[in-house]
């Protein structure tokens, strides 16, 4: 583990946030932010368009679409291990986990996963398996209790070793576990790779969804399509007596949805099920796959699986 060596360095990412500051800076008042409505020049925009890295396909990988949420807290890990194992059910072909959350990786513990990937011939990572899918994350090259106290470079290097060094075996969807909010990696991604779709995570609270709108235009900026919103904690229901109770709210994601002109996949209910799944390593879909939690996430892997084919066609 010691002898790990990151292939990248900050360079680029330096090199990029330099040229940024120095040629596409439009400040309007002595605050130095920047005016949203701000417009670039002509020759802006060739010196940004000459300053990006091409956008690469990802060997071995059919299709890649990242899990995002605008807050923390909202289930969006969760979501994405889910979503990866209902893929792999519904749509076979192979499906691999990319856990891009640099600060605090969760996919090892949900996916029972821990130890250091081995390196093939060309010093690319070879991913862990578990219960059919493969996996990449952070959190298999530190150990568990370890903090990462980086700067912006240091992470961007990983992120770059995480997305372009990774020896994926051929699969069909690759689910990105993203961050939360509208970060250093979420545009580095979209510079980088070529992405089919984003999937945004929210609750119903209105404090979460202020954030699902700023991530939703973050990804139209990119030109990411927005697949649809995925409602968590939609609902609990009491186990004992049958009562519901909108605890977040009631069909606030749909609302978001509305506004944004995008669809809402699927409403995924508060559950007991779903939070020890996620806690002791086997993830609801596969500890209880014939559960109504676990058929929510089978619904929305369906509905993603036909939007990445009309995409396709």
């Amino acid at each position: 583990m010691g002898n790990f060596r990151i292939l990248y360095t900050g360079t680029l990412f330096r090199a990029s946030n330099h040229m940024y500051r120095r040629h596409f800076s439009n400040h309007k008042d002595k605050s130095g932010i920047p005016s949203a409505g701000s417009k670039l020049t002509d020759h802006q925009k060739k010196l940004m368009k000459r300053g990006l890295p091409k956008q690469v396909r990802l060997p071995n990988v059919e299709s890649t679409i990242v899990v995002a949420s605008g807050k923390g807290g909202v289930g969006k890990s969760t979501t994405a291990v889910n979503l990866a194992l209902a893929l792999a059910e519904c749509g076979g072909d192979g499906v691999g986990l990319l856990d891009l959350d640099v600060f605090g990786p969760s996919l090892p513990h949900m996916m029972n996963l821990n130890a250091p990937p081995q390196l093939d011939t060309n010093d690319d990572m070879i991913p862990l398996s578990n219960y059919g899918i493969q996996c990449m994350s952070m959190g298999f090259l530190i150990e568990e209790k370890q903090a990462v106290v980086w700067r912006g470079p240091m992470v961007m290097s990983v992120v770059q070793r995480l997305l372009l060094r990774t020896a994926w075996r051929p699969i069909k969807y690759l689910v990105v576990d993203l961050p939360p909010g509208t970060g250093d990696t979420h545009l580095s991604i979209s510079q980088l790779i070529q992405i089919t779709g984003a999937v945004l995570v929210s609750t119903p609270q209105d404090i979460a969804l202020l954030d699902v709108r700023r991530g939703a235009e973050m990804f139209r900026k990119v030109n990411i399509p927005v697949l649809g919103l995925v409602e968590n904690m939609s609902i609990f229901c009491c186990p004992k007596c049958g009562h519901q109770e909108h605890i977040f709210g009631k069909k606030g994601v749909h609302r978001m949805a509305e506004e944004l002109g995008v669809d809402v996949l699927g409403e995924v209910p508060l559950s007991l099920q779903v939070r020890e799944g996620a806690d002791s390593g086997r993830p609801v879909v596969v500890a209880h796959p014939t559960s109504s939690q676990a058929s929510a996430y089978y619904n929305i892997a369906e509905k993603i699986i036909q939007k990445v084919t009309n995409f396709n066609k």
